[in-house]
């Protein structure tokens, strides 16, 4: 009978931690931050959140302005301002740029109309909880855009190019951010290190199969090339993330289903010509209000 109790508690304590394994796998495949450092709150009424990155943060056309400089066009209903809204912290800062490059997180960005400072310079050591959502710019995504037009539905101008001679330049661009990434991630725990750390990966801009040529004229060939492209991006983002002590909000799972073929009252992101309030292939409202649901689920 003693023996068959021990079993049995044998047997629980290996559910138990089972559980608590499945658990720990589910938030790292889900976009969930790491554990806050000792003594870091930011919510309720305490604590100092501080946004970082480039368009697909600061939201362009998609609410009313906010902050300074007006070129940064960052709107009231981006994702850090839902965010901010939900949690509640004592202190809030948007900082996030149209335009942004990892270089400009350092060092100061002009833009169409006033100069960015370095995002860097409002995160504090009073900062409890910093997002960061950057590296786009610098592979060029949304530069590349009108180069990838075509006439031709199965056509492939981008990654015939790109990859011409057997070598993927886009690839490279991608991996180059990497450490980018990782050094910025280093300073933000060096001046923050009270801080709980996020970064908000991109979400799905093409869906899966050939796209909707002709409504976004990209060939089905681009249409691979570049959805794998942003996709191998997210990685290392998220790579960079975890092994810089920082969570990671997936933004792409979520999003899936929402891209820019989709019907105008379904998509996230929008097309070349935006059918709501937004800029060309990026966010729209509605995709900004899921990106926040995401950095919720990461801070929470």
């Amino acid at each position: 009978m003693a023996a068959k109790k021990s079993g049995g508690c044998g047997l629980l304590i290996l559910v138990i931690v089972i559980a608590l394994l499945g658990v720990g796998y589910y938030k790292s495949k889900h976009g969930s931050s790491t554990e806050p450092p000792s003594g870091a709150t930011t919510g309720g009424g305490t604590g100092r959140y501080v946004a970082l990155g480039d368009s697909y943060t600061s939201a362009p056309r998609t609410g009313h302005a906010a902050g300074t400089p007006a070129g940064c066009d960052r709107s009231d209903n981006n994702y850090p301002h839902l965010v901010a809204a939900k949690i509640k912290p004592a202190q809030f800062v948007d900082v996030s740029c149209s335009g942004a490059t990892t270089a400009d997180l350092t060092g100061s960005q002009s833009t169409h109309n006033g100069t960015n400072p370095p995002q860097l310079d409002s995160v504090t050591s009073a900062t409890t909880l910093v997002t960061l959502g950057i590296g786009g710019n610098d592979v060029g995504f949304i530069a590349l855009a009108p180069s990838c037009a075509t006439t031709h539905r199965d056509g492939a101008p981008c990654h015939d190019r790109l990859t011409a001679g057997g070598h993927d330049q886009l690839s490279d661009r991608i991996d180059a951010v990497a450490g980018k990434l990782g050094a910025v991630l280093d300073k933000i725990h060096a001046q923050a290190p009270k801080a709980r750390v996020v970064v908000v990966g991109y979400p799905t801009v093409l869906p899966d199969g050939d796209g909707c040529w002709p409504a976004l004229p990209v060939g089905s060939g681009d249409v691979a090339y570049l959805r794998d492209s942003l996709a191998h991006l997210d990685d290392v983002l998220e790579e960079q993330a975890k092994s810089h002590n920082a969570g990671y909000a997936d933004t792409a799972g979520p999003s899936k289903g929402h891209d820019v073929c989709t019907s105008s009252g379904t998509r996230w992101v929008e097309g070349l010509v935006p059918t709501s309030a937004a800029a060309p292939l990026h966010p729209n409202a509605r995709g900004e209000a899921g990106m926040a649901t995401a950095v919720e689920s990461a801070v929470s």
